[in-house]
């Protein structure tokens, strides 16, 4: 009870928040880039089965790291009960199997820029889910105004460079890869009242992994590991998945969906200037776009935690009433 009060009092102080939420979005921004940059580093051939082969070898090893990291940080090892093996199960198919093979597979059919601009919409996906399906908190005008702002933000990173037409292994796949992303960020929430979210994130991605190499294998999929590069990138993109994933579920556990979810409207800010320096790619992106992307993502977060923040402290006037 001490440890949850404790937690609950540390990680939904604002600027702790703040701090670790833009932390994570930073961490999955750049994982476009290195995606990408993996692809040419580690594919013998840029096809739908060694996708899933390289994604899997990486959430296989950044569960392994999420289990030993913080199994050595509590001194006791990470196990999940048995009675939530069932839970584990339910997000590993959606945060890891199912939003990965679509962000994969996508990825590899349009531009890094597209790709983050359309797996983007996860916010708003996650936001409608967990109210209007999970009853998990209201849906407000000031939250759909911040999703609009958000997704405001999205479209101006590239709204130069932005081509409408859409593909569906591309475009279509990202978008299914968004929709899987805010399904697990509501299941994790809901399944963290019952289990550590850091165990779940772990073995979640152990058992995801796991299945997404043997189905890359069986595919017939290949990965080339003799560049000390690609390993890099496969060591970095294993590392960065289990630290965000495991923070963002902690946050989860403590803060409503919206109030933690809505920081994802960043990613694709972080993930656009990231891919502009560190791929040659042809999108262009403006100064001025980026300024007024930042812009809208920025107020519609200050916005949704603002009106939050101010309930909150009515209610604690009130408690002292």
């Amino acid at each position: 009870m001490k440890e949850n009060t404790k937690g609950s009092v540390f990680f939904t102080n604002p600027i702790v928040l703040t701090a670790i939420a833009l932390l994570c979005c930073a961490l999955w921004g750049s994982a476009t880039p290195f995606i990408k940059i993996g692809y040419g580093l580690l594919l013998p051939e840029k096809d739908v089965p060694s996708t899933i082969l390289f994604a899997g070898i990486r959430f296989f090893f950044a569960g392994l790291l999420t289990i030993i990291i913080f199994s050595i940080a509590r001194k006791k090892l990470l196990v999940p009960k048995k009675e939530n093996l069932g839970r584990v199960g339910i997000v590993c198919i959606f945060q890891t199997v199912l939003q990965y093979i679509f962000f994969y597979v996508g990825l590899a059919n349009t531009s890094g820029v597209k790709g983050t601009i359309l797996t983007g919409s996860s916010t708003f996906f996650a936001i409608i889910i967990s109210s209007l399906i999970f009853r998990q908190e209201k849906l407000t005008a000031k939250k759909i105004v911040a999703c609009v702002l958000g997704l405001g933000g999205i479209v101006a990173i590239n709204l130069n460079g932005l081509n409408l037409s859409m593909n569906f292994l591309g475009d279509g796949f990202a978008i299914f890869s968004a929709i899987s992303l805010a399904i697990s960020s509501v299941l994790i929430k809901k399944f963290s009242a019952h289990e550590d979210p850091v165990t779940i994130s772990g073995y979640q991605f152990v058992a995801g992994g796991a299945f997404m190499v043997a189905l890359g294998l069986i595919l017939g999929g290949k990965i080339k590991l003799g560049s000390f590069g690609g390993i890099m990138v496969l060591v970095y993109l294993s590392f960065l998945s289990a630290i965000a994933y495991s923070l963002w579920g902690i946050l989860l556990k403590y803060n409503p969906v919206s109030k933690v979810t809505v920081f994802s409207f960043t990613t694709p800010v972080f993930g656009v200037l990231l891919t502009l320096l560190l791929l040659n790619e042809d999108s262009k992106v403006s100064i001025v776009n980026i300024i007024i992307a930042l812009l809208l993502v920025s107020l519609g977060i200050f916005i949704l935690n603002y009106s939050k923040a101010k309930r909150s402290d009515a209610a604690t006037e009130t408690v002292k009433e």
